[in-house]
């Protein structure tokens, strides 16, 4: 049987992490996260969710190591839980990582319209009072397609493709960060929080935090394409990392933008950080090297969470928790085809809805990202204890309760900022499709672990 092709490195493994987390919501929705918080309850909100995402992190950490499985939250849970378990989880985690590959099509209409207005041209219809253009359309389609094209023809295209972009973004942040704290003033950072207050505002950016933090839990969904020499260790390192980069950019990046504009004129105007620092600045250039940035970041974020969302899939497909034909591997490229054509499908298809999805999408990826990690973390617990190991469990229960929490903040009505009608529609539909794969599968599930 044709298996994957092993040619990642270290450093492909962290920009896969951060890069799979950092996209470009930080210039597309900063006036909605300074909405909800202001600057001290946007950067307390990501700082907070980072080290709380911590046992998490560890716990993956320890499961790569422990079980190197394209599958992860699959494979972790398969072992010691109903395959109706199994496949819940990885499904979930399917959707959290599918889900933003939409979003980044959809947003490379935003910011090439920032550049080119004409992209706002031709309109062919609304969705929820949101005009969809056609070359925005004709945008996402293509940059959908590409990616597509890049990940078909082998893992090693693709995780160069992600280091090229991640370093380009961090090398623009350095010179944007830079300009914009020596320029900025105190005074625009004031108020501190929002007008609903300081816990409410940490809460409702704590909310979407996981979101936006989803992807340091990709690297495991790329362990079976490592390097023959790649050190054991490497891996636990680079989730670590991965996630701690990821929350330093979100609190660099609020603060900066709060301190070089006003916030509350870049929510009430409905600015992007491009616009806010052009007028601090009274230039344009600058906003075009932010463009330029997020443009990066988009490119390495949409890569990042299409491979991590075809790994699963094709991790159920050789299962048979779903469709067999998912887990074939192509045997020129060593990449799963099946799964890639799967996942540009539905992504192209999502583009047609454009920027009514943008903030919706946020909101239902926090949640089944959290039962995604919930179940990683009790199946290490299972594991731990079956074999006598005391070793990771308080960290691991810890991660399970913070994840759990996340699910709750999410579905509880009472909470604000939980689902709305529409979340929970998408996420209705998501379990409905799942369903319905799920009862297309005839015969025993086959896991692909030797040693189960």
């Amino acid at each position: 049987m044709t298996t994957l092709r092993r040619s990642l490195g270290a450093l492909e493994y962290f920009t896969f992490g951060f890069g799979s987390m950092v996209g470009a919501g930080w210039l597309v929705v900063m006036d909605d996260w300074l909405r909800r918080g202001g600057p001290g309850g946007a950067m307390l909100g990501f700082l907070g969710g980072a080290l709380l995402l911590l046992p998490i992190a560890h716990t993956y950490g320890r499961l790569v190591r422990m079980i190197p499985d394209a599958g992860a939250e699959i494979a972790y849970t398969e072992r010691v839980f109903p395959s109706l378990v199994s496949f819940t989880s990885g499904w979930m985690m399917v959707l959290a990582y599918a889900i933003v590959c939409p979003w980044e099509a959809v947003a490379i209409g935003n910011l090439l319209a920032r550049l080119f207005p004409a992209m706002n041209a031709l309109v062919l219809y609304t969705v929820a009072g949101k005009a969809v253009t056609l070359p925005r359309l004709l945008a996402g389609l293509g940059l959908t397609a590409a990616i597509g094209v890049v990940n078909y023809r082998g893992i090693r295209l693709s995780g160069r493709f992600q280091d090229v972009t991640t370093i380009g973004l961090l090398a623009c942040f350095a010179v944007f960060v830079a300009l914009g704290f020596g320029r900025g003033t105190a005074a625009n950072i004031h108020p501190v929080f929002a007008p609903v207050g300081p816990f409410v505002s940490v809460l409702l950016v704590a909310q979407i935090v996981p979101y936006f933090m989803t992807g340091f839990e990709s690297i495991p969904k790329a362990s079976e394409e490592a390097l023959p020499d790649l050190r054991p260790g490497t891996l636990s390192r680079a989730i670590t990392a991965a996630l701690l980069a990821g929350g330093l950019f979100y609190v660099v990046i609020v603060g900066v933008v709060a301190w070089v504009y006003p916030w509350t004129d870049i929510v009430s105007q409905h600015l992007g950080t491009d616009v806010a620092f052009a007028r601090a600045f009274g230039t344009p250039w600058i906003a075009r090297l932010i463009l330029a940035a997020a443009i990066l970041s988009l490119f390495k974020v949409f890569n990042g969470n299409f491979v991590a969302a075809t790994r699963l899939v094709y991790a159920l497909g050789r299962r048979r928790l779903v469709h067999p034909s998912l887990g074939v591997v192509n045997p020129t490229f060593g990449t799963p085809a099946s799964a890639i054509a799967l996942i540009a499908g539905l992504t192209g298809a999502a583009a047609f809805l454009g920027d009514a999805v943008l903030v919706p999408i946020s909101e239902v990826g926090a949640a089944v990202g959290a039962v995604g990690w919930c179940a990683a973390c009790l199946a290490f617990i299972a594991l731990a204890r079956r074999g006598g190991v005391r070793e990771g469990v308080t960290i691991a229960a810890i991660g399970a309760v913070v994840s759990l929490a996340i699910v709750v903040m999410k579905v509880v009505p009472l909470v604000p900022g939980s689902f709305t009608t529409a979340e929970w529609l998408a996420f209705t539909a998501w379990c409905v499709l799942g369903l319905a794969l799920r009862q297309q599968v005839s015969g025993p599930i086959a896991p692909s672990v030797r040693d189960r």
